[in-house]
């Protein structure tokens, strides 16, 4: 099945399931060759993620704007670890500090997005386009595979917001807002 949601929870076991093996790990070398190639994919599932699956939730989903705006900052936050680990030996103290950064980050944005973005696109998206999208998401991660080419700098959560709206045809509100969240029609 190609279904993109089946596809980003496929990816979320990887990620619980590698985390939990390097608990069993020792040694930096060791500890290293298990880490680079989740480091990737967790550089990889965030590119894929935005370049295929948000631009398509914002158009469809019922608190798209909020579940995107979260899960970009996430993703910066996880980007942000990974590159830390890039910055010390592995197995050091500052090495599993940001390894446990990228643990936890990636732990909590994984639950946000299978409760609510995932959920939410699921109710709004029919399979026809999951598994379009599905098929987008496997070839951008077969074109990028260990991350080549995709920039693990972070985005402005309310620019990529702004820029997959208006490539949507949606319009921004006047006031500078990106409309979401806030008191609007209440008094």
């Amino acid at each position: 099945m190609t279904d993109i949601t089946s596809l980003i929870l496929d990816d979320h076991e990887r990620f619980r399931r590698a985390f939990a093996d390097l608990d069993d790990l020792d040694g930096p070398d060791e500890l290293a060759r298990a880490w680079e190639p989740l480091a990737d994919l967790l550089d990889l599932h965030a590119a894929a993620e935005e370049a295929v699956f948000y631009p398509e939730l914002i158009q469809r989903g019922a608190d798209a704007e909020d579940e995107t705006l979260d899960a970009v900052g996430d993703h910066n936050e996880i980007r942000d670890a990974v590159a830390e680990t890039r910055r010390h030996p592995a197995g050091s103290a500052a090495w599993l500090a940001a390894v446990r950064q990228a643990r936890t980050a990636n732990s909590e944005h994984m639950a946000e997005e299978e409760d609510d973005a995932l959920a939410d696109f699921r109710q709004h998206a029919d399979p026809g386009l999951r598994e379009e999208l599905g098929r987008k998401f496997l070839a951008f991660k077969a074109e990028h595979e260990g991350g080549k080419g995709i920039d693990t700098g972070d985005l402005d959560p309310e620019r990529y917001v702004e820029e997959q709206e208006r490539k949507a045809g949606k319009t921004p509100p006047d006031d500078g807002s990106l409309g979401i969240g806030g008191l609007k029609g209440e008094r």
